[in-house]
This record gives C-alpha cells, structure tokens and sequence, in this order.
C-alpha cells in the first residue's frame, strides 16, 4: 500500500489491542520481530530486531497488521527506508511479544553495544575472508545493540562508525601468521600501544585497509575505543600476483567455523563474560 492508504486505514481501522501468542500486546509495547523466511531485504535486515508498535491495523480484508518502529533502525546503514517513514508493518505472527524480564534483557544487552566489522579485499584472493564471513553473519538474528556490518576497504566508513560509542568491536581479517593457513585466532590488540611500530608491523594487510591505521584515525577523529578483538584466519594467497580470485580451500572450510566463533564471543559478551568488560 502507498502512504496514503496507510494513512486512511489507520484513521478508519486501528485496533486498541490485539492477542498474540497468548499476550494481549497495545501500542507502545515491545516486541520481536520474526520475518517468514523467504521476505524482501527488510526482512533479512530486521529479523530478531526490538521493535515498539506504534499502531495496530485492520485491512479491509480483516487480516491485523502490526507497525513498528525499529529500535535499531538499519535503514541508516543501508540508505533505504519503507514509507512511510521509519515504520515497518509486520503480520502479527511475524511479531514476538517481550515480556518485562525479556526487556530488561533487551536493555542489558543493548548497553553493550557491539560492532561486528568485517574488512578486506575480494579481489586479493584470501584477503577476502573478513567479507566472506561478514556478509554471512549479516544474514543472522542478533540482539538488540549488535550491529554487522561488511566494510570491505572502506576505512573511513569504519573509521567514522567507531565514533558511535560501541563497548566491543569485533574485526574479522586475514591474518598473516605461522599457523597454517585457514586457522582461526582471537586477539585482543593493545589499544595503548596503536602508535607502536610492532602494532603496525602485526597488521599488515595488502588491501589498503589496515586495521592499526583505522583505530587511529578513529581516536584522532575522537572516538572512543573500549574493547577491540580481531578474529583472523591464516591466509594461503594473499595478492593478485598469485593468481588467486576468490578464497583459497581451507580458508574457504574456514568459513563456519569462524561464523560460529563470533556468534560465541558475542553471546558470551552479552552475557558478562569474557571478553567482558574492562
């Protein structure tokens, strides 16, 4: 429907409350929302998303849509919005109602704010492997105040996102190391130490994005850096002058594991363990 119909069917049709799932929910209620698989972009952005319902419709059909507006809005990071506005109408069995505990949940885990940042170079062969697991938990359910994002080279994008205050940020990169390539390691850099020539010497990276140097733009443009953790993975090519598009085999078998290993890091960071906080 275009904005105009939303607007006759909320004058004519809004509900004061409805049941779902055994709750009576009324707007200014929170809820979660949980998408049918197979929905637009919109619905792969917004699964498992804390929502407050601003309204409550009947179509002219009787079928109840719910409105809401997103507590972590993703249409700032993508550049797109559903009109009208920033509000996004689910049916109601695409909607979890959140009891008080749930929202005290909510609440705990959105105060820790965490930023998922996947970086790299498609093009430079396993240089690709931040991006390839990035895009891959962007098609996951996270909490509120977990935010993925894939910023390939984009340094000054990421630069500018660690200014919005996140208590942890998780970058996941190529690694250069002695492991054999496709291991997967969990550092915790110093963030004392960013102007360390052996910070700079540990990262490395063939893809004009590199780590050390973005931290410190972001602490030169203000930010301030709490809790950093990088998830890398031993490269096998690195570089177009190896002939690699693409990632190699046991970066690619790499891949879940290290999918599996960031959801771990962020439960246990929502939960108040390690790598808690400082």
């Amino acid at each position: 429907m275009n904005e105009w119909e939303w607007q006759l069917l909320e004058d004519n049709n809004a509900l004061e409350e409805i049941e779902i799932q055994g709750a009576r929910v009324h707007r200014g209620d929170q809820v979660r929302l949980r998408p049918r698989a197979g929905g637009d972009v919109f619905d792969i952005a917004l699964a498992g998303k804390i929502a407050t319902i601003e309204s409550l419709e009947q179509d002219y059909e009787g079928k109840v849509h719910v409105c809401v507006v997103v507590d972590d809005d993703p249409g700032r990071d993508i550049g797109l919005m559903r009109q009208p506005g920033h509000r996004f109408f689910f049916a109601a069995e695409e909607v979890e109602p959140l009891g008080p505990g749930q929202i005290e949940e909510k609440t705990e885990a959105a105060a820790r704010k965490i930023l998922i940042a996947g970086i790299g170079n498609i093009f430079l062969g396993d240089d690709g492997f931040g991006v390839e697991v990035a895009q891959r938990l962007g098609r996951l359910a996270f909490p509120a105040g977990v935010r993925v994002r894939d910023f390939g080279i984009r340094g000054f994008d990421l630069a500018y996102a660690l200014m919005e205050g996140y208590e942890t940020t998780i970058l996941i990169d190529a690694y250069p190391g002695d492991a054999s390539p496709g291991e997967l390691s969990v550092l915790e850099p110093d963030l004392d130490g960013l102007n360390s020539p052996d910070m700079q010497g540990n990262f490395v990276e063939p893809h004009a994005m590199n780590p050390v140097n973005v931290l410190r733009m972001a602490v030169g443009m203000g930010a301030e850096l709490r809790r950093v953790l990088l998830v890398g993975c031993v490269p096998a090519t690195l570089g177009p002058e190896e002939g690699q598009m693409g990632l190699s085999e046991p970066v690619t078998r790499a891949i879940g594991e290290a999918v599996k290993l960031v959801e771990n890091l962020v439960e246990r960071i929502l939960r108040g363990e390690w790598p808690g906080t400082k």
